[in-house]
């Protein structure tokens, strides 16, 4: 698998009202995707709630997207567990089915001390799927950990036969331009905070990774165009519509509100699961509403082609 560009979606698990895996759905979000120039997706993450579906699930939706994914579009598989051979057994599924990348997250409670460590973990999920290539998922908001990523790829380049990179989903600036200077263009330092694309490719970013890719991909390759072009005003007006968008969206809850979202642009996710909750009717209709304003869906449906 060569390097990623572009925008790699996080897409939502669709889920029927009770709650089971509705795998039918992956086939529309894989052309909605596809249609809209996004050109890889991250699985069973955070958007996709991996952490609260079970391994079969998960290997359900690992083998359904292998399937669903048009050509050209990479699949990426979180495959993170609170037990590390659970992790494995994960991973090698990936492996086995024909997956060309894996991803892990640490969302144990119980936590490595050191960057070695960490390294440590993360070379044996590896091993466990040796043709596939290994991406760390670095999202210090939930996995506690804030090791320096630059310092961390130093390491696991030579630990890790397969590592590719990072999923980097963090705020910290600083350190991730240290890490794209590491990477050196021979690893993937996939940027993960939708809101910040534009800062990111300002440091080099050239892949992104991103659950508001699923519903608003021509707005991010309008930033991405224009920032090629030169235009750094229509890229900060552009990026700006975004930040209004996900600071409404958190104040309905983030994740369920996503989920709201893709039912409003008739791709029905369902509800999210517990412990989370769907938005309920009054809420699902002033987040509608509060969109509208902002000029959300005009936004939305704008040109979507990819020049990355």
């Amino acid at each position: 698998m060569g390097r990623l560009s572009g925008l790699i979606a996080a897409p939502f698990t669709a889920l029927h009202p009770d709650g089971r895996l509705n795998l039918d759905m992956v086939d529309v979000q894989a052309e909605a995707l596809q249609r809209n120039g996004v050109r890889g997706v991250f699985i069973c993450g955070t958007t996709g709630e991996g952490i609260s579906l079970t391994v079969s699930e998960r290997m359900q939706l690992a083998e359904r997207w292998r399937a669903a994914a048009p050509p050209g579009m990479t699949v990426i598989v979180h495959v993170g567990h609170t037990s590390l051979e659970e992790a494995k057994r994960l991973a090698a599924h990936a492996a086995e089915v024909g997956l060309p990348a894996i991803s892990a997250m640490w969302p144990s409670p119980f936590k490595p001390r050191t960057q070695t460590g960490l390294v440590d973990m993360c070379a044996a999920v590896a091993a466990a799927a040796p043709g596939a290539s290994f991406y760390y998922y670095h999202i210090p908001r939930l996995s506690g950990l804030d090791f320096s990523m630059a310092d961390f790829l130093r390491a696991a380049r030579e630990r890790i036969p397969n590592f590719a990179g990072l999923k980097f989903t963090h705020d910290d600036l600083m350190d991730y331009g240290r890490a794209l200077d590491v990477a050196a263009g021979e690893l993937d330092v996939l940027y993960g905070c939708d809101e910040m694309l534009l800062s990111a490719l300002a440091l080099g970013a050239v892949g992104a990774v991103g659950s508001t890719y699923n519903f608003a991909a021509p707005v991010y390759h309008r930033i991405i165009n224009a920032f090629k072009a030169g235009d750094l005003a229509t890229a900060r007006e552009e990026q700006v519509k975004v930040q209004h968008w996900v600071a409404v969206m958190e104040k309905y809850g983030g994740l369920p509100a996503g989920k709201a979202v893709m039912r409003m642009i008739g791709i029905d996710c369902g509800p999210p699961r517990l412990p989370l909750r769907p938005l309920n009717a009054e809420e699902y209709a002033a987040l509608r509403r509060e969109l509208e304003r902002l000029g959300f869906f005009e936004s939305i449906r704008g040109n979507s082609r990819d020049s990355t």
